[in-house]
């Protein structure tokens, strides 16, 4: 065999070999792609979390008359921790309350009491007004120094119509807002975490 037909062989066989790499290149990156969905499937997906997974919060840096918020459900959840003074306002406030004793409410059955929570220290409610749907505002200081005048026992206002709740996110009377705040299902993994969305036997 001649020098040229060595040569034509050998590219026939080059461009062979090359088609057939290129050709597992593609189908290997296809089965790739087609792989990776199918993965990702097994992923819990953000719309799988907001049709209401439950979710912990860390309360172990939380202070006396602090705050914090997390998110359930796209819904924000407070957790308040209440002083000693806090939760004795709460009496106090009583005859102002449209439902004190939280009959009409949106909350689970083990919920009871005017402090509205399973250990009394902490509120978790959601932040959401029974309104219109706004979020109202931090008015926790007693007193005028809150800006709500000189009866105020301390707890929440809304800013889009004006409905005020006390530190148990119950509504006062001739509000906007026909009911309390909404207590989500929760329960204590220890003494310094909270599961929300997942109550168990709501302890």
């Amino acid at each position: 065999m001649s020098d040229d037909k060595n040569a034509e062989t050998g590219c026939k066989d080059c461009s062979r070999r090359s088609l057939i790499t290129a050709t597992a290149v593609v189908g290997g990156a296809a089965g790739i792609g087609a792989a990776v969905p199918f993965a990702m499937s097994f992923a819990p997906s953000e719309r799988a979390k907001a049709a209401g997974a439950p979710v912990e919060a860390d309360i172990s840096g939380l202070k006396p008359g602090e705050k914090m918020i997390v998110e359930w459900r796209g819904k924000p959840v407070w957790i308040l921790r209440r002083t000693p003074e806090m939760l004795a306002s709460l009496k106090e406030t009583d005859p102002q309350l449209a439902d004190p004793e939280s009959k009409r409410a949106e909350q689970p059955e083990y919920i009871k009491g005017e402090a509205r929570a399973i250990k009394a220290e902490y509120l978790v409610c959601i932040g959401i007004c029974t309104h219109l749907g706004c979020s109202p505002g931090d008015k926790l200081v007693a007193g005028s120094e809150s800006g709500m005048g000189p009866s105020w026992h301390g707890g929440f206002l809304c800013p889009c119509h004006g409905s005020q709740f006390d530190l148990s996110g119950r509504v006062l009377k001739s509000m906007p807002a026909p009911d309390n705040l909404p207590i989500p299902p929760y329960k204590y993994l220890s003494d310094s975490r909270i599961m929300i969305g997942d109550d168990g036997k709501g302890a």
